[in-house]
Protein backbone atom coordinates (compact mmCIF):
# COMPACT_ATOMS: atom_id res chain seq x y z
CA UNK A 1 0.00 0.00 0.00
CA UNK A 2 1.24 3.33 -0.64
CA UNK A 3 0.33 7.00 0.44
CA UNK A 4 0.55 9.55 -1.42
CA UNK A 5 -1.27 13.07 -2.31
CA UNK A 6 -4.69 12.99 -4.71
CA UNK A 7 -3.94 15.60 -6.58
CA UNK A 8 -1.13 13.51 -8.21
CA UNK A 9 -2.69 10.89 -8.87
CA UNK A 10 -5.66 13.23 -10.47
CA UNK A 11 -8.88 10.84 -12.05
CA UNK A 12 -6.58 8.27 -12.80
CA UNK A 13 -7.43 4.71 -12.12
CA UNK A 14 -3.62 2.88 -11.95
CA UNK A 15 -0.44 4.73 -11.49
CA UNK A 16 3.36 3.61 -12.90
CA UNK A 17 5.43 3.52 -9.58
CA UNK A 18 9.05 3.26 -9.48
CA UNK A 19 11.12 2.44 -6.53
CA UNK A 20 15.21 3.89 -5.35
CA UNK A 21 16.56 1.21 -7.34
CA UNK A 22 14.30 1.97 -10.98
CA UNK A 23 11.96 -0.90 -10.63
CA UNK A 24 8.79 0.41 -12.50
CA UNK A 25 5.37 -1.90 -11.42
CA UNK A 26 1.85 -0.91 -11.94
CA UNK A 27 -0.35 0.40 -9.11
CA UNK A 28 -4.20 0.44 -8.80
CA UNK A 29 -5.55 3.47 -7.46
CA UNK A 30 -8.09 2.23 -4.38
CA UNK A 31 -9.37 5.42 -3.55
CA UNK A 32 -8.68 9.62 -3.04
CA UNK A 33 -9.93 11.66 -0.39
CA UNK A 34 -9.27 15.44 -2.32
CA UNK A 35 -10.91 16.84 1.29
CA UNK A 36 -7.33 15.72 2.30
CA UNK A 37 -5.55 15.89 -0.57
CA UNK A 38 -4.29 12.05 0.11
CA UNK A 39 -4.81 9.06 -2.24
CA UNK A 40 -3.95 5.38 -1.19
CA UNK A 41 -2.54 2.60 -4.10
CA UNK A 42 -2.01 -1.06 -3.81
CA UNK A 43 1.26 -1.99 -6.15
CA UNK A 44 0.38 -4.99 -8.03
CA UNK A 45 3.69 -6.78 -8.39
CA UNK A 46 5.82 -4.42 -5.63
CA UNK A 47 9.03 -6.31 -4.51
CA UNK A 48 9.60 -7.02 -0.66
CA UNK A 49 10.60 -3.29 0.29
CA UNK A 50 11.80 -2.04 3.40
CA UNK A 51 9.14 0.62 4.87
CA UNK A 52 8.84 3.26 7.57
CA UNK A 53 6.00 3.05 10.30
CA UNK A 54 3.21 5.44 10.60
CA UNK A 55 3.97 7.61 13.58
CA UNK A 56 1.95 9.52 15.86
CA UNK A 57 1.62 13.07 14.53
CA UNK A 58 -0.05 14.61 18.24
CA UNK A 59 3.32 13.37 19.82
CA UNK A 60 4.97 16.32 17.63
CA UNK A 61 6.30 19.83 19.50
CA UNK A 62 7.67 22.56 18.16
CA UNK A 63 10.94 23.17 17.22
CA UNK A 64 11.44 18.82 16.49
CA UNK A 65 13.76 18.01 13.66
CA UNK A 66 12.05 16.19 10.04
CA UNK A 67 12.92 14.85 7.05
CA UNK A 68 11.02 15.96 3.64
CA UNK A 69 11.71 12.96 1.28
CA UNK A 70 10.84 13.27 -2.85
CA UNK A 71 11.69 14.77 -5.67
CA UNK A 72 11.91 18.66 -6.18
CA UNK A 73 11.86 19.31 -9.91
CA UNK A 74 12.71 16.28 -10.89
CA UNK A 75 15.64 15.39 -8.96
CA UNK A 76 15.19 12.11 -7.17
CA UNK A 77 15.49 10.85 -3.69
CA UNK A 78 16.00 14.27 -2.64
CA UNK A 79 16.05 14.94 1.53
CA UNK A 80 15.84 18.01 3.33
CA UNK A 81 15.84 18.88 6.74
CA UNK A 82 13.95 21.07 8.75
CA UNK A 83 12.14 21.67 12.20
CA UNK A 84 8.55 21.57 13.03
CA UNK A 85 7.10 25.33 12.79
CA UNK A 86 3.70 25.02 13.96
CA UNK A 87 1.35 22.64 14.52
CA UNK A 88 -2.60 22.61 14.13
CA UNK A 89 -2.50 24.38 11.34
CA UNK A 90 -5.52 24.57 8.19
CA UNK A 91 -5.13 25.19 4.75
CA UNK A 92 -7.61 24.84 2.24
CA UNK A 93 -7.96 21.68 -0.13
CA UNK A 94 -8.38 21.49 -3.80
CA UNK A 95 -12.14 20.67 -3.48
CA UNK A 96 -12.65 23.29 -1.08
CA UNK A 97 -12.59 22.23 2.29
CA UNK A 98 -10.28 22.73 4.87
CA UNK A 99 -7.46 20.47 6.10
CA UNK A 100 -7.26 20.46 9.80
CA UNK A 101 -4.34 19.53 11.63
CA UNK A 102 -1.48 20.56 8.98
CA UNK A 103 1.83 20.50 10.14
CA UNK A 104 4.15 23.49 9.11
CA UNK A 105 7.80 23.07 8.19
CA UNK A 106 10.77 25.02 6.94
CA UNK A 107 12.34 22.07 5.42
CA UNK A 108 12.96 22.70 1.67
CA UNK A 109 9.82 21.43 -0.07
CA UNK A 110 9.63 22.08 -4.07
CA UNK A 111 7.01 21.04 -6.85
CA UNK A 112 7.86 17.31 -6.76
CA UNK A 113 7.89 16.92 -3.14
CA UNK A 114 4.16 16.22 -3.00
CA UNK A 115 2.75 13.37 -1.23
CA UNK A 116 6.45 12.35 -0.54
CA UNK A 117 7.10 11.63 3.28
CA UNK A 118 8.07 13.96 6.37
CA UNK A 119 9.84 11.82 8.76
CA UNK A 120 10.86 12.56 12.21
CA UNK A 121 14.07 11.88 13.69
CA UNK A 122 12.94 8.43 15.30
CA UNK A 123 12.55 7.30 11.26
CA UNK A 124 8.56 7.32 11.62
CA UNK A 125 6.42 8.92 9.23
CA UNK A 126 4.52 12.29 10.61
CA UNK A 127 3.63 13.52 7.62
CA UNK A 128 2.37 13.37 3.76
CA UNK A 129 3.82 16.75 2.34
CA UNK A 130 1.11 18.35 0.52
CA UNK A 131 1.31 21.77 -0.45
CA UNK A 132 4.47 24.72 -0.69
CA UNK A 133 3.39 28.81 -0.59
CA UNK A 134 4.59 30.25 -4.08
CA UNK A 135 6.65 33.73 -3.28
CA UNK A 136 7.15 32.34 0.32
CA UNK A 137 10.53 30.65 1.51
CA UNK A 138 10.60 28.27 4.47
CA UNK A 139 6.55 27.80 4.74
CA UNK A 140 5.53 24.49 4.07
CA UNK A 141 3.07 22.08 4.90
CA UNK A 142 2.74 18.03 5.46
CA UNK A 143 -0.38 16.42 6.71
CA UNK A 144 -0.70 14.86 9.42
CA UNK A 145 -0.04 11.32 9.73
CA UNK A 146 -2.67 10.61 12.36
CA UNK A 147 -5.38 12.19 9.19
CA UNK A 148 -3.44 10.18 7.04
CA UNK A 149 -4.14 6.65 9.24
CA UNK A 150 -7.44 7.79 9.28
CA UNK A 151 -8.22 8.13 5.52
CA UNK A 152 -6.10 4.90 5.05
CA UNK A 153 -8.25 2.67 7.51
CA UNK A 154 -11.49 4.71 5.41
CA UNK A 155 -10.36 3.71 2.11
CA UNK A 156 -9.23 -0.01 3.16
CA UNK A 157 -12.53 -0.31 4.71
CA UNK A 158 -15.25 1.19 2.44
CA UNK A 159 -13.28 2.68 -0.99
CA UNK A 160 -14.06 6.34 0.35
CA UNK A 161 -13.99 8.45 3.55
CA UNK A 162 -17.61 8.01 4.91
CA UNK A 163 -18.53 11.84 5.99
CA UNK A 164 -21.96 13.07 6.99
CA UNK A 165 -24.36 15.60 4.50
CA UNK A 166 -27.38 17.96 5.23
CA UNK A 167 -28.46 19.56 1.80
CA UNK A 168 -27.27 23.15 2.52
CA UNK A 169 -24.74 25.34 0.53
CA UNK A 170 -23.87 28.36 2.78
CA UNK A 171 -21.11 30.80 3.44
CA UNK A 172 -19.45 32.73 6.71
CA UNK A 173 -21.60 35.70 7.79
CA UNK A 174 -21.58 37.80 11.02
CA UNK A 175 -24.48 37.65 13.48
CA UNK A 176 -25.87 40.84 14.42
CA UNK A 177 -24.79 42.26 17.92
CA UNK A 178 -28.49 42.35 18.36
CA UNK A 179 -29.86 39.15 17.42
CA UNK A 180 -27.04 37.24 19.72
CA UNK A 181 -27.91 39.42 22.08
CA UNK A 182 -31.79 38.94 22.16
CA UNK A 183 -31.01 35.03 21.38
CA UNK A 184 -28.34 34.82 24.59
CA UNK A 185 -25.79 33.41 22.60
CA UNK A 186 -21.86 34.62 22.27
CA UNK A 187 -21.14 33.74 18.82
CA UNK A 188 -19.98 36.55 16.64
CA UNK A 189 -20.13 34.84 13.28
CA UNK A 190 -22.30 31.49 11.38
CA UNK A 191 -22.82 29.47 8.75
CA UNK A 192 -25.68 31.67 6.75
CA UNK A 193 -27.65 29.19 4.73
CA UNK A 194 -27.96 30.36 1.02
CA UNK A 195 -29.36 27.03 -0.50
CA UNK A 196 -31.33 24.12 1.01
CA UNK A 197 -31.49 21.00 -1.21
CA UNK A 198 -34.98 20.12 -2.22
CA UNK A 199 -36.04 16.37 -0.19
CA UNK A 200 -32.57 16.42 1.79
CA UNK A 201 -32.26 16.44 5.05
CA UNK A 202 -31.92 20.45 6.02
CA UNK A 203 -35.31 20.50 3.83
CA UNK A 204 -37.10 17.80 5.88
CA UNK A 205 -36.18 19.29 8.99
CA UNK A 206 -37.74 22.66 8.52
CA UNK A 207 -34.30 24.73 7.83
CA UNK A 208 -34.82 27.78 5.54
CA UNK A 209 -32.80 29.98 3.05
CA UNK A 210 -31.30 32.49 5.24
CA UNK A 211 -31.20 31.13 8.70
CA UNK A 212 -28.13 31.11 10.69
CA UNK A 213 -26.49 28.11 11.93
CA UNK A 214 -24.85 28.82 15.37
CA UNK A 215 -24.67 24.89 16.95
CA UNK A 216 -24.60 21.53 15.59
CA UNK A 217 -25.14 18.59 18.13
CA UNK A 218 -23.51 21.06 21.28
CA UNK A 219 -20.90 22.19 18.76
CA UNK A 220 -20.27 25.90 18.28
CA UNK A 221 -20.67 26.44 14.23
CA UNK A 222 -18.36 29.56 13.88
CA UNK A 223 -19.05 29.63 10.08
CA UNK A 224 -19.31 27.76 7.42
CA UNK A 225 -15.85 25.61 7.77
CA UNK A 226 -17.03 24.41 11.52
CA UNK A 227 -20.07 23.61 9.83
CA UNK A 228 -18.58 21.11 6.99
CA UNK A 229 -16.02 20.02 9.58
CA UNK A 230 -18.47 18.67 12.46
CA UNK A 231 -19.81 16.87 9.75
CA UNK A 232 -18.13 13.77 10.22
CA UNK A 233 -18.79 10.02 10.07
CA UNK A 234 -19.86 10.05 13.54
CA UNK A 235 -23.06 11.81 13.01
CA UNK A 236 -24.31 9.72 10.07
CA UNK A 237 -28.11 7.76 10.37
CA UNK A 238 -28.64 9.83 14.22
CA UNK A 239 -30.19 12.84 14.76
CA UNK A 240 -28.75 15.74 15.96
CA UNK A 241 -29.82 19.04 17.31
CA UNK A 242 -28.96 22.45 15.69
CA UNK A 243 -29.77 25.68 17.03
CA UNK A 244 -30.55 28.54 14.46
CA UNK A 245 -31.09 32.17 14.30
CA UNK A 246 -34.07 33.08 12.19
CA UNK A 247 -34.93 36.89 11.65
CA UNK A 248 -33.13 37.26 14.96
CA UNK A 249 -34.76 34.33 17.12
CA UNK A 250 -33.20 31.49 18.20
CA UNK A 251 -34.78 28.11 16.95
CA UNK A 252 -33.71 24.16 18.02
CA UNK A 253 -34.25 21.48 15.25
CA UNK A 254 -33.32 18.01 14.89
CA UNK A 255 -31.15 17.26 12.02
CA UNK A 256 -30.85 13.79 10.42
CA UNK A 257 -27.69 14.12 8.60
CA UNK A 258 -27.25 10.61 6.01
CA UNK A 259 -23.63 9.48 4.18
CA UNK A 260 -22.44 12.21 1.68
CA UNK A 261 -21.94 10.36 -2.18
CA UNK A 262 -18.64 9.89 -2.23
CA UNK A 263 -18.65 11.10 -5.88
CA UNK A 264 -18.96 14.44 -4.02
CA UNK A 265 -16.12 16.55 -4.62
CA UNK A 266 -17.72 19.50 -3.88
CA UNK A 267 -17.16 21.76 -0.15
CA UNK A 268 -21.06 21.37 0.24
CA UNK A 269 -22.58 20.39 3.61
Amino acid sequence: LVLTNSHVVGGSKTIRLRDVEGVVTDAQVLGVDPDTDLALLRANHARDLRYAALGNSKSLRRGQLVVAIGNPLGFESTVTAGVVSALGRSIRSVSGRMIEDVIQTDAALNPGNSGGALVSSAAEVIGINTAIIQGAQGICFAVASNTAQFVLSEIIRHGYVRRAYVGVSGQTAPVPRRHAVLAGVENKMGALLMQIEPDGPAARAGLLPGDVVIRLDGVDINGVDDLIRVLDRDRIGRNVAMDVLRLGRLRGIDIHPVERKPASRQPAA
